[in-house]
């Protein structure tokens, strides 16, 4: 906790953070409905993007790929902020694409095959320029969203639901030879591994459930889980709320790890710096990010650090 550097305050509900080769951090504000940039502590509006910025990710064109999840009825305690109920001003969710330097937006998917997109939350590109994507769903007074996993192309051509159904999946990431799948859900606090066969496209064979996919072993306690990097060595760090902080997960075996935050809405971490050896780290509901030495460097993102 000594070694945390504190980035950037005042920020509103900040998500997926992006650690970009010129030393800022993009990242979104999902209470402010915005795609933001820090840099020297500074605060900047990329773009105006509404509803509820998600899970970002930069594409292989360089623009930055946002899942915007439509927004949430926001509660406030103490000062902090807490993401409550789909809000009456609910348009639906979508996958955007921004133009970094411009601050133009591009909508490319509000459904898949007729299926109207609930509330997109986290996004990962693999090396052939495909995405995946979490859609988490909403929550409603008695009721709520069934969700699951999609592929898409990046030009807008093509979306597929591949998984379906999961409790609400929040993170998603690679391996390092992008040969599994890392799926984060919320409620249950679990995270699944998905053998693949090529971009877009699961073995199938089962594995804990029919769907193919193999619960990696976890940590006890009562927490719920949120979105997740993978480090070089295919450990999958995962943002962890309630009781705030990094778990690491070891898909190859191994006990799991704990960082603890001074947040319980520990909510994103990526890797940059020098050997992608830095921690930064989004908590939510103070508006801080923040920034750490990792004792693992990051595994490379596709169309940004390679």
């Amino acid at each position: 906790m000594s070694e945390l550097t504190v980035l950037a305050e005042g920020l509103r509900f900040p998500e997926g953070p992006i650690a970009m080769p010129d030393g800022s951090v993009v990242l979104v504000e999902i209470a402010r409905g915005t795609l933001s940039r820090v840099r020297d502590g500074v605060i900047e509006i990329i773009a105006d993007l509404g509803g509820g910025p998600n899970g970002a990710a930069i594409g292989p064109d360089g623009h930055c790929y946002v899942c915007n999840n439509g927004g949430f009825k926001w509660v406030e305690v103490r000062g902090r902020l807490f993401p409550g109920e789909e809000p009456e001003s609910y348009g639906g969710g979508r996958i955007e694409k921004v133009n970094l330097e411009t601050g133009a937006i591009e909508v490319l998917y509000t459904n898949c095959q007729g299926l109207p997109l609930r509330g997109p939350n986290d996004i990962v590109f693999d090396a052939d320029g495909g995405f995946w994507f979490t859609d988490h769903g909403k929550t409603r007074a008695r009721e709520r969203d069934r969700t699951g996993v999609f592929y898409a192309k990046a030009d807008g051509s093509y979306i597929e639901e591949v998984i379906f159904p999961l409790e609400g999946p929040n993170g998603i990431g690679l391996s390092p030879a992008e040969d599994e799948l890392y799926v984060a859900e919320t409620p249950t606090g679990r995270l699944w591994a998905y053998e693949l066969a090529g971009p877009g496209r699961l073995k199938g064979e089962r594995k804990d459930k029919p769907d193919g996919g193999r619960l990696v072993a976890g940590r006890g306690g009562y927490f719920m889980f949120d979105s997740l990097a993978v480090d070089a060595e295919g450990n999958v760090c995962v943002a962890t709320i309630f009781d705030g902080g990094i778990t690491t997960l070891k898909p190859s075996g191994g006990e799991p790890e704990f960082v603890p935050m001074p947040d319980r809405l520990t909510t994103n971490i990526c890797f940059g710096g020098h050997d992608l050896a830095t921690a930064y780290v989004t908590l939510s509901g103070t508006g801080k990010l923040v920034a750490l030495p990792w004792d693992r460097p990051g595994l490379p993102l596709n169309f940004l650090n390679k």
